[in-house]
Formats: C-alpha cells, sequence, structure tokens
C-alpha cells in the first residue's frame, strides 16, 4: 500500500465522522436491497474484507470504492454536485468580498442590495456569479 501522507488517526473529527456515517448508510442500502457484502464487493471490484472495512468507515479504502458503493445506491445523483463551484459558497464569499475592497466597491454593494434573496445556495450562488460577472463586464 502507498505511503499516506496524513494518517487517518490523524484526520480531523468531522472528516472521521462523515466517512462513518457514510459507511452506516452503505450498510443501510445493501441490507434493504437485501445483498451481501460478498455480492456487493464483487459488483465494485473489491474483496469482501475491503467491503467489511468500508462498511466499518475505514478512512483508509481507497474514495474509489466508496464512491463506487455510492454510485450502487444512487445512479442518479452526482457526487461531484457536492464540491461543484456555484455550491462553493465560501469561495464565492471571498470572491465578493475582494471585488468590494476594490475601487468600485459602492457599484458591487448597491447591486448586492437589488439581488432578491431567497435563501437557497444555489440562487445565492447563482447571484453572486452574477455580481462578479458584471463587475468584470464593467469598461475600465
Amino acid at each position: 500500500m502507498p505511503l499516506q501522507n496524513t494518517k487517518p488517526a490523524d484526520y480531523p473529527q468531522a472528516v472521521l465522522q462523515q466517512i462513518e456515517l457514510l459507511a452506516q448508510n452503505i450498510v443501510i442500502a445493501r441490507k434493504r436491497r437485501k445483498e451481501t457484502q460478498a455480492q456487493w464487493a464483487q459488483r465494485l471490484g473489491v474483496s469482501q474484507p475491503t467491503m467489511a472495512r468500508i462498511e466499518r468507515g475505514d478512512p483508509s479504502v481507497a474514495m474509489a470504492s466508496y464512491v463506487m458503493c455510492m454510485w450502487l445506491v444512487n445512479q442518479a445523483h452526482g457526487l461531484a454536485a457536492l464540491i461543484a463551484p456555484q455550491n462553493d459558497m465560501a469561495s464565492l464569499e471571498r470572491e465578493v468580498a475582494r471585488i468590494r475592497t476594490g475601487p468600485r466597491s459602492r457599484r458591487v454593494a448597491k447591486a448586492a442590495t437589488k439581488t432578491p434573496a431567497s435563501g437557497n445556495a444555489n440562487s445565492t450562488a447563482a447571484g453572486l456569479a452574477a455580481l462578479i460577472a458584471g463587475q468584470s463586464q464593467e469598461p475600465t
């Protein structure tokens, strides 16, 4: 097994808890389908002991194995959507803050007050993206 930069024991507790929750959900999904670990292991292309490690929430199991489990459960939803640029609120907030500190900050702030607030993360992201796009299209 290749060396890891960070030992799983050194991962933030929140990350380990998310992996454990993911593992619990994988177990529930498999059992609700009345399938064995061996059946899932075969579908994933891993050994049954690796499938058992996945279900224990072992953080050293390859990410692809966890992603394959999620895909087996719900093929319609993509994992990548969780971190799509429009859902990265921290990054969008930094970009808006950077724009607001520039010489045109008053115009951007005024435009931001005209953006409807819906509370929806996607519409908020779209509004922030529109602010950024509008700022970059103005003549210098």
